[in-house]
């Protein structure tokens, strides 16, 4: 019997979150399998799960700061909001983006009592209802039989619901599956493919854990062996040409995807625009921070009207291919697996692309944004490899790659883990792999490669705090050295030489510099000239690596 926690508070948010994000975990595939609109291309459920996972660990950083406070468990509002920003962050494709919007509209009313512990079914009520319709004021053209038709129905389902917190969730999770059946007959093209909307699934999972979450009782979900596919009037899932069935005859080439901060008149200039240049638009958020997801032919005209509102930032474009969303599966010529691949988190544009140029799928992971599990098992997909060699270049990306890889593995995958703590050691890593010889041989070789690369990085102090080399203050530029502060100067250039010669005077062959955006322009002209002078036949190679988060990166190989 799970946990119940009553009524709706911090504690119910944890859960209701935990439990949906497993929800989301089992149907993933089947979602994945019925994503037939608004383009035919089977990741619905992978981006609901992706964006789950997000406010989950949203929710979770919060418990997690209270705790180590030595305080008591966060207020409501704290947990509702944590849930529908980290939501609004992580959001993936059009589904997640339009959940994320969902859940900051039940957050607006949840959170209104401020410093409240908990709230009740009256309040749920008016959560819901502020759910379907702020969400479905976000999507510029709100079609029926959709996600937004089942949130619609899940609202008002739960206007009868006079008991409490259960009683109101329970309302809503049956009038979402309802809703959910009746989908079909609202939309044509889930009509000929014989599905219901893989967005309204999606949802009625997650309602299905606000019930479990109020009862300890998982209700029956709709979804499994044999559900949905079209039987006597019964809409399941489950045939190939149902899985694979096309939205129309053609669409938009790109999706593209971004982060926003811009005022509320620039957005609403960035609606109409976007509008006029593509379909599928929808744009959530709100206080200075939005979510902006649209498909179009012109995917620079996107980037650029978002530049011209506000600062888009974690910009994701994917490129819808001829024969690859628009086709079915059966008429898809099947692509042919590769016998290996590298895929590697890394921290900044420029070596996003330095890692590409040499082959590897890569994952970018900008200043405190760390990519999810869900994440790095897309990628390990992307790939479409039978073995794969993963990268996660941080020490504190450890367990979150060796559970993305566990999960590869459940899927046939041959995965290994080289538990490389910066990008410098996945550099090295890189450089002496060879997908001719034995997958063994490779990875020892690979790892061997990274253990011996010594790296360190050139930050400045956010905050006033004890290290290794004594109390740092705001402002103070650091110089870490395998992950542990060594250094604590005022001058960038002066630390980062001091940080070098530390390294060298153990020894080393060839040393590697990537300069972040910030980094000052001389410094690795100067870095360079130091090597040369004092240090003979020791090679320097430097990099661009765009927004990183530190100023610079040195390997010592």
């Amino acid at each position: 019997m799970a946990q119940v926690p009553q009524p709706l508070d911090a504690l119910a948010v944890r859960t209701w979150c935990g439990l949906a994000l497993k929800a989301l975990g089992r149907a993933r595939e089947e979602i994945d399998a019925i994503n037939v609109y608004p383009v035919a291309d089977g990741d619905t459920g992978t981006n609901l799960y992706l964006t789950v996972e997000s406010a989950a660990a949203a929710v979770e950083a919060v418990f997690a700061g209270y705790e180590a406070g030595g305080t008591e468990r966060p207020t409501l509002a704290d947990a509702v909001r944590a849930m529908a920003h980290g939501a609004l962050i992580g959001a993936r494709g059009n589904s997640g983006t339009i959940l994320a919007q969902l859940l900051r509209g039940m957050a607006q009313v949840l959170a209104a009592d401020g410093e409240s512990a908990h709230t009740d079914a009256r309040r749920l009520r008016l959560a819901l209802r502020r759910a379907a319709d702020s969400a479905r004021h976000a999507v510029a053209h709100p079609v029926e039989g959709t996600v937004l038709t089942v949130a619609s129905a899940a609202a008002d389902a739960a206007v009868g619901a006079k008991e409490n917190c259960a009683g109101v969730a329970r309302a809503a999770y049956e009038g979402a599956r309802a809703a959910l059946a009746e989908t079909p007959g609202q939309l044509a093209v889930l009509e000929r493919a014989g599905v219901v909307d893989a967005g309204g699934r999606g949802l009625v999972a997650v309602l299905a854990a606000l019930v479990e979450t109020f009862t300890g009782e998982a209700p029956p979900v709709p979804g499994g062996p044999g559900a949905y596919a079209r039987v006597n009037g019964d809409f399941r899932v489950g045939s190939e040409e149902c899985a694979g069935a096309p939205a129309d005859g053609g669409g938009p080439a790109y999706e593209v995807i971004y982060l926003l901060e811009a005022d509320d008149e620039a957005v609403a200039r960035l609606r109409e625009r976007l509008d006029a240049l593509g379909d599928s638009l929808v744009v959530v958020g709100g206080d200075g921070l939005w979510n902006v997801h649209v498909h179009l032919d012109d995917a620079g005209a996107a980037v650029e009207a978002g530049v011209e509102a506000g600062r888009p930032y974690r910009i994701r474009i994917t490129h819808f291919a001829a024969g690859d969303v628009h086709t079915t599966r059966a008429a898809r010529p099947p692509r042919e697996r590769a016998q290996r691949a590298v895929v590697a988190v890394v921290p900044g544009e420029g070596l996003a692309g330095l890692y590409q140029e040499a082959g590897a799928t890569t994952v970018l992971a900008r200043p405190g944004e760390p990519p999810a599990s869900g994440e790095l098992v897309q990628a390990v997909r992307r790939a479409h490899a039978r073995e794969v060699v993963l990268l996660p270049n941080d020490a504190d990306l450890r367990h979150t790659a060796a559970a993305a890889a566990e999960q590869a593995r459940t899927e046939g995958i041959r995965v290994a883990l080289i538990p490389t703590r910066s990008a410098v050691q996945g550099i090295a890593a890189l450089a002496v792999h060879e997908p001719e010889r034995r997958f063994d041989e490779d990875v020892v070789a690979m790892t061997s490669a990274a253990g011996a690369t010594r790296y360190a990085e050139v930050a400045v102090a956010e905050r006033q705090s004890w290290t290794m080399a004594g109390i740092c203050q705001a402002g103070d530029v650091l110089g870490l050295i395998d992950g542990d502060v060594a250094v604590i100067g005022s001058d960038v250039t002066a630390t980062a030489e001091t940080v070098l010669d530390r390294m060298l005077a153990a020894g080393g062959e060839m040393v590697t510099l990537v300069l972040g955006d910030e980094a000052p322009e001389t410094v690795a002209a100067h870095l360079e000239a130091r090597v040369r002078e004092s240090y003979l036949a020791v090679d320097t190679v430097v990099y661009r690596g765009g927004r990183q988060g530190p100023l610079l990166l040195i390997g010592v190989e």
